[in-house]
């Protein structure tokens, strides 16, 4: 394969992450016929195996039983991806969900790319792939990227380009792994959004996180409501520390009310008898401190 292709690239997917991989030194059964690159092959499915590093741990039924009638009435459009394991023996790479539903269908064979690789390397190409093509929930898509990390041994801005992310949304999901564990089931059954927990992840004490999440679920908040909660309780800390004194003047108790309307969240005055003082503007989040000053740079 030629050198020339080493080109770094942006939200490199599953063919061009296989392009320009090392060959293993690990030792892989030849082939006994020469398979075209990116050639279809019809495999029996009861010589394929699932990944055991599959980062997807649930399938929904219905959602497969959908996927199986489609397969029925269209047939397999997108090929699964494999590595051969030996002469009969292939692991899943990536389509596990059509691999599934075709077992369902009772079919006996399934189209299929066959691949090349070791271990490491089929880790990282099954988190990759299924990572940019499957509708992973937000806390395993936060796993997936923590055993890039760890278990492939990238770093943030690495895995931002393998996977086409920027840093600061690979470092937003990877702090929703911090959350309690019963916040994590919740995003990941769907039950509380990936704005709320980001909201949420801002509070420092995890019993104020848990009460604020419990107060989200039962009376069903909106982000924006979560966010008001979260900003009100990270700004008290600072206002029990600094003591700051009521504005005494009519007028400035006004406008701090028309502040705080304006911006959507509390603003304090803090002055001194003269009048000298500061304006305190509270955020919770890069996206909070952004839309700040998008009110005072509109």
């Amino acid at each position: 394969m030629s050198d020339n292709k080493k080109k770094p690239a942006m939200g490199r997917g599953l063919s061009a992450l296989l392009s320009d991989a090392p060959q293993s030194n690990q030792s892989i059964p030849a082939l006994e016929t020469v398979v075209a690159a990116n050639s279809i092959n019809e495999l029996p499915i009861e010589q394929i195996e699932a990944n055991a590093g599959q980062p997807r741990t649930y399938f929904d039924e219905d959602a497969l039983l959908e996927l199986a009638e489609s397969i029925r009435v269209q047939g397999i459009i997108q090929p699964i991806t494999v590595r051969r394991l030996s002469e009969k023996e292939y692991q899943i790479i990536s389509g596990e969900r059509r691999f599934r539903a075709s077992k369902l269908l009772g079919l006996t064979s399934i189209p299929a790319y066959i691949r090349l690789a070791d271990d490491q390397q089929m880790l990282e190409m099954a988190l990759i792939e299924n990572i940019q093509r499957e509708n992973l929930n937000a806390i395993e898509i936060s796993l997936s990227y923590q055993r890039l990390i760890s278990e492939c041994d990238l770093k943030q801005e690495q895995l931002g380009e393998r996977v086409g992310k920027n840093r600061t949304t690979v470092n937003n999901y990877l702090r929703l792994l911090k959350l309690p564990p019963v916040i994590q089931a919740s995003i990941r059954d769907n039950k509380l959004s990936m704005g709320h927990a980001r909201a949420i992840i801002n509070v420092e004490k995890t019993e104020d996180q848990l009460a604020i999440f419990n107060k989200t679920i039962n009376e069903d908040l909106s982000v924006r409501k979560v966010e008001d909660l979260v900003r009100a309780l990270v700004s008290k800390p600072e206002k029990a520390e600094s003591k700051p004194k009521t504005p005494e003047n009519v007028e400035l108790k006004q406008l701090q009310g028309k502040l705080s309307s304006h911006f959507g969240t509390r603003i304090s005055i803090l002055s001194d008898d003269k009048l000298k003082g500061e304006i305190k503007i509270p955020f919770i989040s890069k996206d909070d401190l952004n839309r700040i000053l998008e009110i005072i740079n509109p």
